[in-house]
């Protein structure tokens, strides 16, 4: 099988851009707020200067890397395989903490609510390109220091595939974990067939708060997948040269991988050299650029060159609606991370930076997704593939149309898009003269109506009930 894939960097610019990362943690260093991580490191033999100022040597990163698992599955709630992450296999699924959101109905911009991670979740649910949750939101309609508790509370009630979440703090994701297990049947359940990631996220450049790595440490207790992402901008918190950003996103990373490690070994992780642009002339940082699609692609094959899974981000736009930039926009990241082999890719659905969730754009990338995915299938070289036998069969000036080879392999072999228009022009007329756009807002429409997520048991209602109550008397 030829597939489409293709690789930014050279395997000596791998090698060098690993050497000045391993380079960078050893003279630089980086600062850690965290006291337990701090008496990790130094037991393992870093170099802890002026309270919080650490220097890993080479070594120890090198060991982290090692054992550092480089195949992570992740099931959803009936406990069956949905996502393996090693290789080149990618998936997708929604963004998450917008505080805006596009109403599914009007299209009126207005702050997110509990109510619009449903909607998101129940679509989410129903289209087969989507792999795993994220809310699109940061909901403002419940207490605001539980925002996350009550967006994966919404998304384990509506739909059956895995999730991806991020947390405000220790508490929370106690309370997070504790709700995963209830529906997965119990903590060595979903242990051994996690249907949660959380997400945590240095300071850039070279800063590890202790919110991030309390995150990161507790994961790995719970040997639980955990993404440890930086959101880099070039130019502002990161270096304006690509190459530059990349050490430092990398240094990022491999500070939390080291500290997963130091409290389990083979804890499961997951990492990315995530950034965009700072626009010198708004001074805006941008999803939208090429530069966050070259780094997005390094990064993803430096990670695979070191045995890491893969954090990818595709499907997020500067435009403030899903207009021509938009889609310009996402269809280059999502088909460059399923050409680079990014295995968890985030952020299908997000306007305007990240401030606006759009079940629109979200739809219209699972479409994209499709569409990358028959690229990336590439071509049969078999037997069946070359079709000889049927072309002999018909031969000049025949018909393939009613050859039992078509019927066989149409299905397999042919992209055919859900909302995209192949109508001739009369055809279309006459059906309304609908385009995209349109289409996209009556699936919307008919998903919400129409499709009944799978319900999860009265008694694990209750234990999800029980757990927001307990969180809510915090406040």
């Amino acid at each position: 099988m030829a597939q489409y894939q293709f690789d930014v960097l050279s395997d000596t610019e791998v090698v060098e851009i690993k050497e000045a990362t391993f380079r960078l943690m050893e003279r630089t260093g980086c600062r850690i707020y965290s006291p337990e991580a701090l008496e990790l490191l130094k037991k393992a033999g870093a170099e802890v200067s002026d309270e919080n100022l650490v220097r890993i040597p080479r070594n120890i990163t090198e060991a982290a890397l090692k054992t550092a698992p480089e195949k992570i599955n992740i099931y959803d709630r009936h406990g069956i395989l949905a996502m393996e992450l090693t290789e080149r296999n990618t998936y997708f699924g929604p963004g998450v903490t917008c505080p805006h959101y596009n109403d599914p109905i009007t299209l009126e911009r207005r702050i997110a609510t509990k109510q619009d991670v449903i909607s998101t979740t129940i679509v989410a649910d129903a289209l087969k390109n989507i792999d795993f949750l994220m809310s699109l939101c940061m909901i403002g309609d419940q207490t605001p220091q539980l925002a996350d508790i009550h967006e994966v509370d919404a998304m384990l009630r509506h739909s059956t595939k895995p999730i991806l979440t991020w947390t405000f703090d220790l508490d929370n994701l106690k309370d997070i974990v504790a709700m995963a297990e209830a529906v997965a049947g119990g903590e060595d359940a979903l242990r051994e067939k996690p249907l949660l990631m959380m997400y945590s996220e240095p300071t850039t450049p070279l800063s590890h708060s202790k919110e991030a790595l309390e995150k990161v440490m507790y994961m790995a207790e719970k040997n639980l997948p955990c993404v440890y992402s930086p959101g880099m901008t070039f130019g502002g918190t990161a270096p304006v040269t690509l190459a530059g950003a990349l050490t430092i996103g990398l240094a990022d990373v491999f500070v939390g991988i080291v500290i997963s490690q130091l409290v389990r070994e083979g804890a499961p992780i997951i990492c990315s050299s995530n950034g965009g642009v700072l626009d010198l002339k708004t001074f805006q940082a941008a999803y939208g650029s090429p530069e966050m699609v070259l780094i997005d692609a390094a990064g993803t094959q430096i990670l695979r060159s070191c045995g890491i899974p893969s954090f990818g981000l595709a499907g997020a736009t500067d435009s403030k609606s899903l207009d021509a930039q938009a889609a310009m926009e996402v269809t280059a990241e999502i088909i460059s991370s399923v050409a680079t082999g990014a295995n968890l890719v985030h952020d299908l659905g997000m306007l305007d930076v990240g401030m606006t969730g759009s079940i629109h754009l979200m739809v219209f990338c699972e479409e994209v997704v499709g569409y990358a995915k028959r690229l990336k299938q590439g071509f049969q070289t078999d037997a069946n593939g070359f079709a000889a036998d049927v072309i002999d069969e018909v031969g000049p000036n025949g018909n393939f149309l009613a050859a039992e080879h078509t019927f066989r392999n149409f299905q397999k072999e042919m992209y055919v898009p859900d909302c995209g228009i192949r109508q001739d022009y009369n055809a279309w007329k006459a059906a309304g003269e609908k385009n995209m756009a349109d289409r996209i807002n009556e699936k919307i429409a008919n998903i919400l109506e129409n499709h009944k997520p799978e319900s999860l048991p009265d008694d694990v209602i209750a234990k999800l009930d029980d757990i927001v109550r307990k969180a809510e008397s915090r406040f």
